[in-house]
């Protein structure tokens, strides 16, 4: 198996939807898996990130997570300047 290789999230759904079939047909996990070409850990993964997604919905989530993390940047910088000018302010006095 091919290690960090990346998919799409509609990569991901498709994979899952198809997981779903085969477990419906009365295959283990570790036979979906291999069906697949991936491992139990990321099936796990898969499911709990997208399970009952649509493929739009998983978009929408990737961008929100991107603006999640950018607005975090952001917090994080204007709480240290605001740390910096208080410590200047307290050295004036």
């Amino acid at each position: 198996m091919a290690r960090n290789k990346k998919h799409s999230p509609e990569q991901i759904i498709d994979k899952l939807r198809e997981a779903e079939a085969l477990l419906a047909s009365g295959c283990t996990v570790g036979q979906v898996c291999a069906a697949l070409g991936i491992t139990k850990q990321t099936f796990y993964r898969w499911r709990k990130g997208y399970g009952g997604l649509k493929v739009d919905q998983a978009e929408r989530l990737k961008e929100l997570e991107r603006e999640n993390t950018r607005l975090r940047k952001a917090v994080a910088d204007l709480t240290l300047d605001k740390l910096v000018l208080k410590e200047v302010i307290e050295k004036d006095r």
